[in-house]
């Protein structure tokens, strides 16, 4: 197999992604897509690409929408990395919740990323070690800590949320295969909707409701603010549609929780991923921006803080 063609991918702020054109002498060329590591990660409990690479081949073999892994996990130049099936469409978020030409996809993709988050749900996480215990709210709430207190700098706002979390924070009443980063921008779309879901960086066990929760949050609407699920549907719609694909049933209060959860853990990774530029750990001008994003997810936190009571 001869590499014939190889072009970044754009996006891919924690991990290198690659567009490689293969091929034998005689024989048309293919596209496969290639991941690696890049110097540093999201967050200190994000996945390395051995993880990742065998979350993903059980997912495929659970018919959940995702590319198919091959060639690895292996390294290249000194860095872990895979191969995947290229699957074509459309990524963008911003294009996906506002272009006239998705709006046939805008209104069948929140059911199918409900019944592929319900199949997601399904696996047994015991069947991975690495995984350890699940996680709980507190768990994930200590980890935003840890991370926050690295970036070494005053964020009340972010001080308050984590407060406010520890507090509220749900009991563990069921455990799953959690994506971690299930959301409009990390999804592969075509007209007809849903094609394949990306980026399983950030998986672990713990509550399911937290990819309901991560799915609301304010960055991942693009714009489109008044569909706070993903800016394609409103919350409610987003909870029936999961019952009806064979979720449980969510309340509208515990995904509160998790929306805030999710602004704080964004806010805080943008953090982190700025101080990777400003440190020179990683030179880039999309670090560099991520940390405007913070002063965003801090007006998110104390706006639904404030809509709690708070």
């Amino acid at each position: 197999m001869q590499v014939r063609s190889l072009r970044r991918l754009a996006g891919g702020a924690s991990q290198e992604v690659w567009l490689v054109g293969v091929g034998n002498d005689g024989d048309g060329e293919r596209d496969v897509v290639l991941r690696r590591d890049m110097d540093g990660a999201l967050s200190t409990l994000a996945r390395t690409r051995v993880e990742e690479y065998a979350l993903m081949q059980a997912a495929h073999e659970a018919c959940v929408p995702v590319p198919r892994v091959f060639y690895g996990p292996l390294r290249l130049e000194g860095r872990n990395a895979f191969f995947m099936d290229y699957v074509p469409g459309e990524t963008i978020g911003r294009r996906l919740v506002r272009d006239a030409a998705y709006a046939q996809a805008r209104a069948v993709l929140p059911g199918q990323a409900m019944r592929a988050l319900v199949d997601l749900h399904a696996i047994d996480p015991t069947q991975f070690p690495f995984l350890g215990a699940p996680q709980t709210a507190l768990d994930l709430v200590a980890a935003l800590e840890r991370d926050l207190d690295a970036c070494g700098e005053g964020h009340p706002a972010f001080e308050l949320g984590l407060r406010w979390l520890r507090a509220h924070a749900p009991p563990l009443e069921r455990t799953a295969l959690v994506h971690g980063d299930f959301r409009m921008g990390n999804f592969v779309v075509g007209p007809e909707g849903l094609r394949s879901i990306l980026d399983w960086e950030l998986a672990h066990a713990g509550d399911p409701d937290e990819d309901l929760g991560w799915f609301c949050v304010r960055a991942w609407r693009f714009g489109s603010d008044r569909l706070a699920a993903g800016g394609i549907v409103p919350r409610e719609q987003l909870l029936e549609l999961h019952r009806v694909a064979g979720g449980h049933d969510v309340t509208l209060e515990r995904l509160r929780y998790w929306e805030i959860f999710g602004n704080l853990k964004w806010g805080i990774v943008t953090l982190s991923q700025a101080g990777r530029h400003l440190r020179g750990d990683t030179v880039s001008v999309e670090l560099a921006a991520l940390g405007r994003v913070a002063a965003e997810m801090e007006w998110e936190t104390l706006h639904l803080l404030s809509e709690a009571g708070e």
